[in-house]
């Protein structure tokens, strides 16, 4: 089974943007990891204190995002054929433009093989 949390520094930054201390800084990357399962293989669950992955090895700009009802915006982050090759990921996250880490999930491991594309997404939901 794959987790997700909402990280204790975004949780932080929304309450604050509400009360207008600060203005909400939007989310533009997505970072890569191998950390996210244990030595057996199942995914390990994240920790909303956690301000990096386990095991970060990438992080790129989203490709693109779209609202897929009034309370989600799905994330959408291409790696290309020479981004993470021969790496299993089994973590991501999204970044803000602070590059602090918003959000994480991890999965089982996904092999990226060094000659194909792999897209990832993240729903964003409220």
């Amino acid at each position: 089974m794959a987790d997700a949390v909402v990280t204790l520094k975004a949780r932080k930054k929304m309450v604050q943007a509400r009360a207008g201390v600060i203005t909400l800084p939007p989310i533009v990357g997505m970072v890569f990891g191998t950390g996210g399962v244990d030595a057996s293989g199942v995914p390990v669950v994240p920790s909303g204190n956690d301000e990096s992955l386990k095991q970060e090895i990438f992080r790129k700009e989203v490709d693109s995002y779209t609202f897929t009802d009034d309370t989600t915006c799905r994330y959408l982050c291409t790696l290309a054929v020479n981004e993470c090759a021969n790496e299993d990921i089994s973590e991501i996250g999204l970044y803000d433009s602070d590059g602090d880490l918003i959000a994480v999930k991890t999965f089982k491991a996904k092999g990226k093989d060094a000659d194909l594309e792999m897209t990832f997404q993240i729903d964003d939901i409220f």
